[in-house]
């Protein structure tokens, strides 16, 4: 692996590590591409607080370093990349233990938690070339849509014209909790927390169609096994 910049001059594999990856926003870029993002635009998209000169940056010192292939426009992990899946678990286990509490009002962008939850669609269940989801949240004016057409899923600002099948309504921060794993979905709409307006159809399937994010158990764990 290429580590030509200036490290910790060290001979230690944690400081070897580190060199590759300890950079700020470097191991959030490995996040998303671990959870399936490739299009640079869509990485933009999803780390609204990296500019994208910055995020060219990275993904070149990344490419150097033999984590990350650039192919036909997509940006696609090495097995060294991969590797890191346990590493970046790891952290978000660590961290939803010991430095996860309530979130600050700037953490809440309504925005990037649509773009999130779109990213963890599961379509194999859905029948039909088109499906539509509206998101409203009660605190912040701007509607969401996730449009899933041909099990290929999409975020709208903008009204797409089409029926909608299911609309969920949540204050911004309930939905980071239930997306995140700190407060169970059955909960949430149980309590009127989270509200799913649809047909019964939708409303059964929706916990398997919008999945969670891949932290939400290491959340959920440390949420159960806190001092009440």
């Amino acid at each position: 692996m290429d580590r030509s910049r200036v490290g910790y001059g060290q001979y230690c594999p944690i400081s070897h590590a580190l060199d590759v990856i300890g950079e700020r926003w470097t191991l959030l870029v490995v996040r998303d591409l671990l959870t399936g993002t490739t299009r640079f635009n869509d990485l933009a998209r999803g780390l609204p607080g990296l500019s994208r000169s910055l995020l060219a940056k990275r993904l070149r010192q990344l490419e150097r370093a033999g984590i990350v292939e650039h192919l036909d426009g997509s940006y696609l992990l090495t097995p060294a990349g991969q590797e890191l899946l346990p590493v970046v678990l790891g952290l978000g286990d660590w961290g939803a233990r010991w430095t996860f509490e309530d979130p600050d009002p700037d953490e809440l962008d309504a925005e990037l938690l649509v773009w999130w939850m779109h990213t963890r669609v599961d379509t194999s269940a859905l029948p039909g070339h088109r499906h539509v989801l509206a998101i409203r949240f009660v605190d912040d004016p701007r509607p969401f849509w996730i449009v899933i057409e041909a099990g290929r899923p999409s975020v709208c600002r903008t009204d797409p014209g089409y029926a909608v099948d299911a609309t969920i309504t949540a204050e911004v921060r309930a939905l980071y909790e239930v997306w995140l794993g700190a407060q169970p979905l059955r909960h949430a709409l149980r309590t009127g927390t989270v509200r799913v307006d649809g047909t019964e159809a939708w409303r059964r399937r929706l916990p398997d169609i919008l999945q969670l994010s891949v932290i939400a158990p290491y959340v959920a764990s440390a949420r159960a096994a806190a001092p009440a």
